[in-house]
């Protein structure tokens, strides 16, 4: 047994029938590297049979506290059951992009069972009308639930269920794994009871820490460093209402080169500021449409991975969040990924100020029965609809591997991410990169957003903009970087720092 941590605790407590709380993807995959040129539902069920031990994920089920006294608890399912969890289906003829969409979109709307272990995988075939896709490709849509990954370990479970060449044997390692019996119910609050008088101990420990981040946050207000001020505060939108349990999903492919050339146009800017300033550029476009553009920016909440490398393996979530402006009140492409930029600097120094581990430490002492009730208020009082938001959209930046990679010899032609919504959040990005494209992928209520075609046309058309104001002006010579002292004879040179 091992408990779940506060922030994979709260993705549990906000499941609801409108708001599942799995994140996922869409993958394409092209048979021609298999054996024989073609893979079969059983292959894949032989092959991820093959590799359950290589993750934690896969066997491991929840188990919750009586009353939501406790966070819950993670066991191994005796019950465990592969074919539950990875399904198979076929497109109805034509068998293009939009079915597969739409199709990808009704199974992720569906809840996971959070009494097996929370994720399902659904092979999808038929796909014989995509631009681009292969005769006889198949794709797989993933859900996987976020109390159980966050997007850093959700590319360990690929690693997992990947392999660098389509002819890889199964591992050699045997598989020792074995269930756990459900923990009864006086266990679970006894154990609930000895969390609770521990708890405040803990809340100590933690803010004993947090103080030095504090003292930084406020010494570096004081000095400039960094600031806080009304752009960082989100306007209300169409997208910041209470859901439907119906989703739309989409997403468009860019060559991660032109990706990084725009980034050259803006010293300094880094890739992520261009796949906000994009984001930025389709939501005033889509929003102006329907005329419903805020004057103010709208904000995104932008992940930010704290995972150590002694964690890289682990379940659950370590992460912390910095809220970054979209420039979505400015017209020019290029003047929004100035913005975009400066503002992402001011809030990477604020985050890096308090400590972006303080921030997800203080999360997991936060007391689990209020959690529960909160969030369960948030949604039966409709507080969406009456409270101004945090932020108005998430973008999450999951890098992904820069080589091909193949499931049962198949190799991974691309991928596209997805992401659980909430009441006040109607509509999320996820960017992810491989080998040498980038998806900018999003998710969003149908009631919120009827026309995702559009939608995905604005992020192509706001991408070209940029593109194309990025390489219409004049090239930006990088500073110089400060020249080294060079080393006295005889010192000794400084070890270099092990790899994570």
């Amino acid at each position: 047994m091992r408990q779940l941590q506060g922030m994979d605790a709260s993705f549990v407590a906000l499941e609801t029938r409108n708001s599942p709380m799995h994140i996922g993807s869409i993958l394409i995959y092209n048979p021609a590297t298999a054996p024989g040129g073609f893979v079969r539902f059983k292959d894949i069920l032989r092959f991820f049979e093959s590799r359950m031990q290589l993750s934690r994920t896969m066997r491991q089920r929840l188990v919750r506290v009586p009353f939501d006294l406790d966070y819950p608890w993670w066991i191994e399912d005796k019950e465990f059951d592969l074919e539950y969890h990875v399904r198979h289906l076929a497109l109805p003829k034509p068998g293009d992009w939009r079915q597969l969409c739409i199709q990808a979109a009704r199974i992720f709307a569906r809840p996971l069972d959070l009494t097996r272990p929370p994720w399902e995988f659904t092979v999808v075939e038929g796909l014989d009308n995509i631009p681009g896709v292969a005769p006889g490709s198949f794709a797989m849509v993933t859900k996987v639930h976020h109390a159980a990954i966050d997007g850093m370990s959700g590319i360990d479970l690929m690693e997992a269920l990947h392999t660098l060449d389509p002819n890889t044997p199964p591992p050699n390692e045997p598989d020792t794994w074995q269930g756990e019996d459900v923990p009864n119910f006086a266990g679970l609050l006894g154990k609930a009871w000895l969390n609770a008088v521990a708890n405040p101990l803990r809340q100590v420990d933690v803010a004993a820490k947090a103080v030095p981040g504090i003292a930084n946050v406020i010494k570096g207000l004081a000095k400039r460093d960094f600031g806080l001020h009304g752009e960082m505060l989100a306007p209300r939108c169409r997208f910041n209402h209470t859901i439907s349990p119906n989703r739309v999903v989409e997403g468009r492919s860019v060559p991660l080169a032109d990706i990084k050339a725009i980034r050259e146009a803006v010293p300094g800017a880094k890739v992520n500021d261009v796949f906000l300033a994009i984001v930025g550029g389709a939501m005033r476009r889509y929003l102006e449409h329907h005329g419903d553009l805020p004057d103010k920016t709208l904000t995104a909440m932008a992940p930010i991975s704290v995972r150590s490398g002694g964690e890289k393996g682990d379940m659950g979530n370590q992460v912390a969040a910095m809220i970054a402006p979209l420039g979505t009140h400015i017209a020019d492409p290029l003047e929004r990924l100035k913005f975009v930029h400066s503002e992402t600097v001011n809030s990477k120094a604020m985050t890096d100020a308090l400590g972006a581990r303080n921030m997800t430490e203080i999360s997991k002492v936060s007391p689990a029965l209020f959690m529960a009730l909160g969030a369960q208020l948030y949604t039966r009082l409709g507080l969406a609809d009456r409270v101004g938001p945090p932020f108005s959209t998430v973008v999450t930046n999951v890098p992904g591997p820069p080589v091909p990679i193949y499931s049962s010899g198949a190799r991974l032609e691309s991928m596209m991410g997805l992401l659980c919504l909430t009441d006040g959040l109607g509509l999320g990005h996820v960017v992810q990169s491989y080998v040498r494209e980038a998806t900018i992928a999003f998710t969003a209520c149908r009631k919120l957003m009827p026309d995702p075609d559009f939608y995905a046309d604005c992020i192509e058309k706001s991408f070209e903009d940029l593109r194309d104001a990025a390489k219409a002006a004049p090239a930006v010579s990088k500073p110089k970087e400060k020249s080294k002292p060079a080393a006295k004879k005889g010192a000794a040179k400084p070890r270099k720092a092990k790899k994570a």
